[in-house]
């Protein structure tokens, strides 16, 4: 006679837990976006075009978006360098640059854009030295990208670390012993493996970025046409009591914003799935 055992699980069964998650889901982020949506479509289609198209809010859109690519392309190379040093390289203070990487997490973002706007404004520590280059960074759209830069760094460096730190150095001994110069190793053997993962830290720098705003609006300026981020557009809609044309506006950067994450996605998926990897 056989006995048949019952499998137990500490976490509720699949029903219960879809329920709860679906809940939850709906509670924090469908609801929100569907009065979002719905307060937007009381401006009308015509309306909402008009509104989503004027020259402002698309210089913004160029800037918001074009800034965040910008800058999370730039943590992707930067961040896995800075990665790649702090799990292969022994120094001293290692520690200490290590937990500086975490620092965009701590620190409050209006404390951050205060802080930025002080060493690259035109008498600032950094801005003195670039502004006999010809160089402005504070109130252009440079600090705009030297901002999402700063609160993007550690999305893409605690996402590569691990998978550094688990990658064998065996293989790369492997790939030397078979007569692979560096080059060939770092793109055949190292990057291959890192890719996912460093497409994951480039598409949460670059969420992130995209909705930031406190670390931004000192140091960009917030000039019209020149240095106005979208979310500060947003914000200025709605001190204006103008809760349509901020909801349309909201919506336009969200579906944006969707797109842009899904292709990012796919094309991770993509590199997950080519033939050679596990």
């Amino acid at each position: 006679m056989s006995l048949r055992f019952k499998q137990h699980s500490v976490l509720p069964g699949f029903g219960l837990g879809l329920g709860y998650s679906l809940f939850w889901l709906c509670l924090i982020v469908l609801l929100p976006l569907a009065a979002l949506v719905l307060k937007s479509a009381l401006l009308g289609l015509d309306t909402f075009w008009a509104t989503v198209t004027t020259e402002r809010v698309l210089a913004s859109l160029r800037l918001s978006f074009g800034a965040s690519l910008l800058a999370a392309a730039i943590n992707a190379v930067f961040g896995l360098l800075v990665a790649w040093v702090l799990v292969r390289y022994p120094f001293p203070g290692k520690r200490l640059i290590d937990a500086l990487v975490d620092l965009p997490f701590a620190l409050p973002t209006a404390v951050a854009g205060i802080a930025l706007t002080t060493l690259y404004a035109p008498n600032g520590w950094f801005g003195q030295l670039l502004a006999p280059l010809g160089l402005k960074v504070a109130f252009t759209p440079l600090g705009v990208v030297v901002a999402l830069t700063f609160i993007g760094l550690p999305f893409v460096v605690r996402t590569v670390q691990p998978v550094l730190q688990e990658l064998e150095t065996e293989l790369e001994e492997a790939a030397a012993c078979l007569g692979a110069s560096r080059w060939q190793t770092l793109r055949r053997v190292i990057f291959p493996a890192v890719l996912p993962a460093l497409l994951t830290g480039f598409t949460l720098a670059f969420a992130r970025a995209t909705g930031e705003f406190g670390s931004v609006i000192f140091i960009a300026g917030n000039i019209p046409l020149v240095s106005e981020i979208t979310p500060l557009l947003i914000i200025s809609k709605l001190e204006q009591y103008d809760y349509a044309g901020a909801s349309a506006i909201a919506v336009l950067m969200l579906v944006i914003s969707f797109v842009l994450l899904l292709a990012i996605n796919l094309i991770q998926w993509w590199a997950s799935r080519r033939p050679g990897r596990r």
